[in-house]
């Protein structure tokens, strides 16, 4: 079988930055907690846990693991900050820098006197750390066009718009058309993550291709951009969702002579490898 790789794929600079943070840690003989997936990745999210730092998903339970706390890629709000330091936790931050422009991108925004229109899911770990420390009165999340059709936009005067950095925004055109209607003062936040957008160009590149029968996409299960670029393969070819080489099924390829192969922003390049190579074994 012919393999295709996606010319962009898989770790983004903030991910690859975040793993290796904890790896140095774990080097040093170091012991913690991670607060959440520090990627969405069970396959990272296992092995940080062999190097000594599992997953947590509260405060309290960091004080199990030598009183350390890794923040994820995704980041967290100040008040996170401020529990984990009354607790006396010492922190290793692996937030995205992209991320905490972003947060500082919503600070300007609202210190301006601007509503906070954030496009992308509320429960989103990324989203609630820009959102859970913030005035509801200040801001509102929308993931469906119908949200923004039905919000009561007549008292804001002025809009910025921030995306989540891991959603597809050509996905979001019309939302983000929508609030223009309703508020002809609407400015848009640069947020969407150039790894999200590269590694989506790439993948529609191997979609277009007419000689690839269909394409094969690596990523976790919690992972919004790896969700984004399946859907975006579903819409023009056969689509193979997997987390591992292990989910890999290998009737459904039967006759297939071509595949095109992309992972998310946290797949790591081990997972993308083992299923090539039983992709080539095929």
């Amino acid at each position: 079988m012919d393999v295709v790789l996606a010319e962009k794929y898989g770790f983004c600079a903030g991910v690859r930055v975040a793993d290796k943070l904890v790896r140095i840690a774990a080097a040093r003989g170091q012991k913690g907690a991670i607060f959440g997936q520090v990627v969405h990745n069970e396959s990272v999210e296992n092995e940080m846990a062999r190097l000594g730092f599992p997953t947590v998903h509260d405060l309290e339970s960091a004080k199990a693991h030598e009183a350390r706390i890794v923040f994820s890629a995704h980041g967290v709000a100040p008040s996170v900050r401020a529990e984990a330091a009354s607790l006396g936790l010492a922190a290793i931050d692996t937030t995205c820098k992209f991320v905490t422009d972003i947060h500082k991108e919503i600070a300007q925004s609202l210190a301006e006197g601007a509503f906070l229109a954030i496009l992308g899911q509320a429960d989103h770990r990324e989203v609630v750390g820009y959102t859970k420390d913030l005035d509801p009165a200040r801001y509102r999340v929308f993931y469906r066009l119908e949200e923004v059709t039905a919000f009561d936009w007549s008292d804001i005067p002025r809009v910025k718009i921030v995306f989540q950095t891991t959603i597809n925004s050509e996905s979001f055109a019309p939302h983000v058309e929508e609030i223009r209607r309703r508020v002809p003062d609407t400015r848009i936040a640069d947020t969407i993550c150039y790894a999200t957008k590269e590694n989506q160009d790439a993948l529609r590149v191997l979609c277009d291709d007419p000689a690839i029968d269909a394409i094969v996409v690596i990523g976790g299960k919690n992972s919004k951009n790896t969700k984004e670029l399946a859907r975006i393969a579903q819409a023009k070819k056969p689509t193979f969702l997997i987390g591992t080489a292990a989910e890999l099924d290998v009737a459904a390829l039967h006759g297939m002579k071509k595949i095109g192969v992309s992972a998310g922003a946290s797949t790591p390049d081990y997972d993308v490898e083992a299923v090539i190579a039983k992709l080539e074994t095929l």
